[in-house]
């Protein structure tokens, strides 16, 4: 267990990170309460994340790898999750103009602009 005066010397050295993560935390909740932001739940916000990320990093995923991934669940739930990105119009499945057996999965403009909202949180954050 920390000492009370050590914790009380470390938050307050690293208070204003403390402040402006909460503060990002209000405005992301903000953004979500929106009724134009689609409503996720916990694990399809981690895998719309992890496939932005890997889209963004330069690799869209196959669907056979989006089913790999832990970050939703088991295979059947991000299949599932998956499912209802899609219909929420927030990512694409799309074949390969080399082989129509493999598809690969990326964010629509709609996810795109969701993630501009919450990048914008935090520039908002950071301000104060």
């Amino acid at each position: 267990m920390i000492e009370p005066s050590l914790f009380d010397d470390f938050y307050m050295a690293k208070k204003s990170v403390f402040d402006a993560y909460f503060r990002f935390l209000n405005l992301a909740q903000a953004v979500q309460a929106l009724p134009s932001v689609p409503k996720l739940d916990a694990a399809e916000e981690r895998l719309l994340e992890a496939l932005t990320a890997s889209w963004h990093a330069g690799h869209a995923l196959t669907v056979t790898e989006t089913m790999a991934l832990s970050v939703a669940g088991a295979p059947a739930t991000v299949h599932r999750k998956l499912t209802s990105l899609k219909k929420q119009g927030l990512v694409s499945v799309d074949g390969s103009s080399d082989d129509l057996r493999i598809k690969t999965v990326a964010p629509t403009p709609m996810a795109l602009k969701y993630f501009e909202k919450l990048a914008a949180c935090l520039e908002e954050a950071k301000k104060r």
